[in-house]
């Protein structure tokens, strides 16, 4: 096969992989009942004038599957560790008993269990959107490979290649979907 070809189907699965990374992350954001450290991710403090990551001034810890613990490295910072968990929308109530704050994650009703699958469905055809988009800009640079001296028959190889990749990163995205369904429907 070509070399610049192999070039772009390593670009390609450098890309799908990143890609079905991301939806990972974003599935652990989806909370499913079960207490868990990623469930902060996304939340920041302002951190001597700094937005931080709560994650990079604090430990947090589960000590149960009901609980997430989450420790200042500073004192000072319990107030803003509230407000921020509260401000983030997450749907937790911060308990803050002057050293550290706790929070207390509710079960799931089964309406809410119905809309946290439709965002886990949302996030996953996001995955799936990224992917092909990175299957069409694959595909559109090794047609423009043919300038560079790539046969028609190598360039044939080259897109069966990219879909065959796409094939399996879509796979793999739809199976950490089913996974995080499972979870969210599980009691």
């Amino acid at each position: 096969m070509n070399e610049l070809i192999s070039l772009q189907l390593d670009d390609c699965k450098d890309g799908m992989t990143k890609a079905v990374a991301h939806t990972e992350s974003e599935l652990t954001k989806i909370r499913a009942g079960k207490a868990s450290p990623g469930m902060l991710d996304g939340i920041y403090v302002d951190y001597y004038g700094t937005s931080t990551a709560l994650s990079q001034v604090s430990n947090i810890n589960t000590p149960d599957a009901r609980t997430i613990v989450v420790q200042p490295w500073e004192k000072n910072l319990l107030q803003t560790i509230e407000k921020a968990i509260m401000d983030s929308n997450i749907g937790l109530n911060p308990q803050n008993d002057g050293s550290i704050i706790r929070l207390a994650v509710p079960p799931l009703t089964e309406e809410r269990r119905r809309d946290l699958v439709k965002k886990v469905k949302e996030e996953t055809e996001k995955g799936r959107v990224a992917i092909r988009n990175i299957r069409k800009e694959s595909n559109e640079a090794i047609k423009k490979l043919k300038n560079d001296g790539a046969s028609e028959d190598e360039i044939k190889v080259g897109e069966g290649e990219v879909q065959k990749l796409t094939d399996n990163f879509i796979a793999k995205v739809d199976q950490l979907a089913e996974l995080k369904e499972k979870d969210i429907m599980t009691l």
